[in-house]
């Protein structure tokens, strides 16, 4: 299950593990209904793979992928 966060009407922002079509929860500081926000994404990529090299028309060397 993914991970959100979620705001209380008193401005509380927490996060929770929940199903994904969860909307709404009880705040973890004052037991208040908590809506489910948009927050910042921490996904990065790092390291060689597809994104990197994998769509690439020629090799760092000038050799070409596809013969």
């Amino acid at each position: 299950m993914p991970v959100y966060e979620f705001k209380c009407a008193k401005g509380h922002i927490t996060e929770d593990i929940v199903p994904m079509g969860t909307k709404h929860t009880k705040c973890a500081k004052c037991n208040k209904r908590a809506k489910k926000i948009i927050s910042a994404c921490t996904f990065e990529l790092k390291g060689g793979g597809w994104y990197a090299d994998g769509y690439s028309s020629t090799r760092p060397n000038g050799d070409s992928k596809s013969k």
